[in-house]
């Protein structure tokens, strides 16, 4: 929602101090319509000739992390926190066979189901079953398992990325593509060159408006949108290394108290729960 006011803001400065210079809106409502389909359809077509079927669909849904913000928040890192504690009290008191039940069928895992936000999540479920899973296989050398971990999750943020630097890249090009509109623009109004001076001077506004809008939607809404999804992928990506704190923290073969003290420490500063609000939670879990 942040996103939407601060457009919202913009808009009221941008056009508020338009009026209030003697600015009159009716050339650029009457050029609006047409420089908005030349820069808005070429941005689209440039977007959908750059970019596979599954990154426009990923793009897209990356307008509605914009709206939403970040997907993981306080309590969210106490139950990861808590959940991962439950698998490694369990894997230390009875070894990393115990583990087999709940990571082969997670759907009728009992230590899943005490956290169903998580369990409905498949890619974090996916996540803490395979690297429990290597950890039942004997792959206990926690550098090898640290490399793989770290090489996964950094695909996973590249791949999360992609609309970011999708966005970007479309935000580089408005300004461009506004001035191919104003160009066409003044060509039409040499088309007229014999016209009357307020004529011409109204075609001309109208071919400006194709240069405004262009800077206007490249620097006031594609930018910045492009910077805060990268700013809310960059921050989610923190849910994921703190997993992977927490289980190579195990697999050095600390306690289960310092691997989640470890994985809290990796929370984002704004998110991260007190070492008593984490405390609270973990005595309240039955492991077995």
């Amino acid at each position: 929602m942040t996103a939407i006011a601060g457009f919202v803001f913009l808009l009221v400065m941008v056009f508020g101090g338009y009026l209030i210079a003697g600015g009159k809106f009716a050339i650029i409502l009457g050029a609006l319509p047409f420089e908005m389909m030349m820069i808005g359809g070429a941005a689209i077509g440039a977007f959908v000739m750059a970019n596979s079927m599954h990154d426009v669909k990923h793009t897209l849904g990356g307008f509605g992390k914009i709206l939403k913000g970040p997907k993981y928040h306080k309590s969210d890192y106490v139950e990861i926190l808590s959940l991962l504690y439950w698998f490694v009290r369990l894997a230390q008191q009875k070894g990393a066979m115990a583990l087999e039940a709940h990571i082969e069928r997670p759907q009728e895992s009992a230590a899943f189901q005490k956290f169903p936000k998580i369990a409905g999540d498949h890619h974090v479920v996916a996540l803490i079953c395979d690297y429990l899973r290597m950890i039942g296989m004997n792959a206990d050398d926690p550098h090898q398992i640290e490399d793989v971990m770290a090489r996964e999750l950094k695909k996973l943020k590249e791949e999360e990325m992609h609309p970011s630097h999708a966005m970007q890249t479309i935000a580089d090009a408005l300004p461009a593509l506004g001035i191919v509109a104003a160009v066409l623009g003044v060509i039409k109004t040499m088309g007229s060159i014999d016209q009357p001076p307020p004529v011409l001077g109204k075609m001309i506004g109208g071919a400006l408006v194709g240069t405004f809008l262009g800077v206007l939607l490249a620097y006031g809404l594609m930018g910045p949108l492009a910077t805060r999804l990268k700013s809310i992928v960059e921050e989610e990506a923190k849910y994921f290394e703190v997993i992977r704190a927490v289980l190579v923290a195990h697999l050095h073969g600390n306690a289960p108290q310092v691997a989640v003290e470890t994985g809290r420490k990796m929370a984002p500063s704004h998110s991260m729960p007190t070492f008593q609000e984490l405390e609270e939670s973990l005595q309240n879990l039955v492991i077995g």
